[in-house]
């Protein structure tokens, strides 16, 4: 299934619009993860154990989005966009939502 953040897809018509398609996802991070990043924080560089958090979490809820559109019929979703928030105790979980509109495409 094709997912685009952009409105329309070149070289396709969109002949249906479905409608509104959505994926949600809540990773909590570890202790373990908490303190490396901790440490990374204080050294300088990138944290590798949250950016895989967050990587996970984008697949996740895009995925679901598009088992909920191929559920509907599409074949396309097209306006994605994907937010990231953090919930619980002290921000302690990421919350990931994908959101876009199925659509039924034809090749022109």
């Amino acid at each position: 299934m094709l997912v685009t953040t952009t409105p329309s897809v070149e070289g396709s018509k969109i002949v249906k619009y479905i409608g509104l398609v959505t994926g949600e996802t809540i990773i909590g991070a570890n202790i373990f993860k908490d303190l490396f990043a901790g440490i990374r924080d204080i050294v300088g560089g990138r944290s590798g154990a949250y950016e895989q958090v967050l990587r996970e979490g984008k697949n996740t809820a895009v995925s679901e989005m598009q088992q909920y559109a191929a559920a509907l019929g599409a074949n396309a979703i097209v306006g994605v966009d994907l937010d990231y928030e953090t919930v619980g105790t002290g921000g302690s979980m990421l919350m990931v939502t994908a959101s876009g509109t199925a659509v039924i495409l034809e090749k022109l």
